[in-house]
């Protein structure tokens, strides 16, 4: 059976505590899943999956969020959704989900979407201490949210050193490390110069105190960065280390929306398919060098789409970390030239819950700008120790 991503759409990337801070996660899926369907042309009526992932539950609506995406764009009051969380690969998950909906006859068109807004991650307050009283002299204490995300309680290790462990055990250097970080910024300043990000592209509209304001940029990238700049960084995890706030990915706002549709109904309501999600596979790795993730995700996704490293004309890789990203091109055996070519996440941004939908949203679009790529594959590193993976081919 084949499936198609018939639209492909994000929202520019905020800042921490930038343009986007003030739109919940929820506000910025209906806004790129708006775009996605007016991309495909696609009548939100014919619709009958919505899955939504998001990681930080940032903001009162947060709950329902997938519910309300589909309702707030028109989808049919019948048709069921459900937000997901597989971390930062819950963008990646959602397009999994709509696909095996599809496989197993549950659904012709999928609305697949990944939000997050960590500028307004929450302080929390322990529940219990808050409604039943606290100890003498304790008060109550919040609990940033934020951070706790990104740390695995029971590895009892932030994901900065999951990067440093992962950079011991493969050789890689603090001058690697400030290099590809620079990599990914001068890359990403050149391909938005030529337009590449234009096709994925869904600008939003924010009220500012001069009025409305059309975000249409990614707001983290720092293009002009040198090495000799960041290489004057001290590490953040250990002072001997490589991780700085340079090589790691962006805190950010933002939303993206896939829409896949069953061979079915590409034919029934005219859609025209961007390109063919082929295979995705998604595994665990050891919780202390979660960053190596996409190695066994991505061999076993290629397995099978029947494909091999050499069949791929483009990966794209999460760089959560400088260190995570070069450890996994190590392994793997990745050509440069192939991978991660218009900048990734260190320069556009890792809103947790979106990033996967970036991702395949820009491979999408790809598709259509670049004649020579036939094969491409997304892929990710999730916290907790998981790796998630995508392959997706020419129509």
């Amino acid at each position: 059976m084949s499936i198609y991503v018939v639209a492909a759409k994000r929202t520019p990337f905020g800042s921490f505590g930038g343009s986007l801070k003030g739109l919940s996660a929820t506000k910025l899926c209906v806004e790129s899943t708006k775009a996605a369907l007016a991309q495909g042309n696609i009548n939100p009526e014919i619709v009958d999956s919505v899955y939504v992932g998001n990681v930080i539950q940032s903001s009162p609506d947060a709950a329902y969020l997938a519910r309300h995406v589909g309702v707030k764009t028109g989808v049919p009051i019948n048709v069921q959704a459900l937000t997901i969380n597989r971390l930062c690969g819950s963008g990646f998950e959602t397009v999994a989900q709509g696909a095996q909906a599809i496989q197993l006859g549950l659904s012709k068109v999928s609305i697949c979407g990944g939000a997050e807004n960590m500028s307004a991650a929450p302080m929390n307050i322990d529940g219990n201490a808050a409604r039943w009283g606290t100890p003498l002299g304790k008060g109550l204490q919040a609990n940033d949210s934020l951070w706790s995300g990104l740390t695995d309680s029971h590895a009892g290790t932030p994901m900065g050193v999951t990067a440093e462990n992962l950079a011991k055990k493969h050789g890689i250097t603090r001058e690697q490390c400030d290099e590809f970080a620079v990599r990914s910024q001068v890359l990403w300043g050149k391909a938005q110069e030529a337009g590449h990000f234009d096709g994925e592209m869904a600008p939003i509209e924010v009220k500012t105190r001069k009025g409305m304001v059309t975000i249409d940029t990614d707001e983290h990238p720092k293009p002009s960065t040198t090495v000799d700049q960041i290489s004057k960084l001290r590490p953040v995890f250990d002072k001997e280390g490589v991780v700085t706030a340079a090589g790691a990915s962006g805190i950010c706002d933002g939303a993206g929306t896939i829409i896949l549709a069953s061979e079915e109904a590409v034919k029934e309501h005219g859609l025209k398919p961007l390109c063919k999600l082929t295979a995705w596979n998604s595994v665990g790795c050891e919780p202390t060098e979660m960053g190596i993730g996409p190695v066994p995700a991505i061999q076993n996704a290629l397995s099978i789409a029947g494909k091999s490293l050499s069949d791929v004309d483009r990966f794209e890789i999460n760089e959560a970390f400088a260190a995570q990203f070069l450890s996994c091109a190590s392994s793997l055996g990745l050509d440069m030239d192939k991978t991660n070519v218009n900048g990734g996440a260190i320069s556009i941004g890792h809103p947790l819950g979106a990033s996967g939908s970036r991702i395949v949203a820009h491979l999408a679009n790809e598709f259509e700008r670049n004649e020579g790529m036939d094969v491409a594959v997304g892929s990710a590193c999730i916290g907790g120790g998981q790796g998630i993976a995508v392959v997706l081919e020419r129509v």
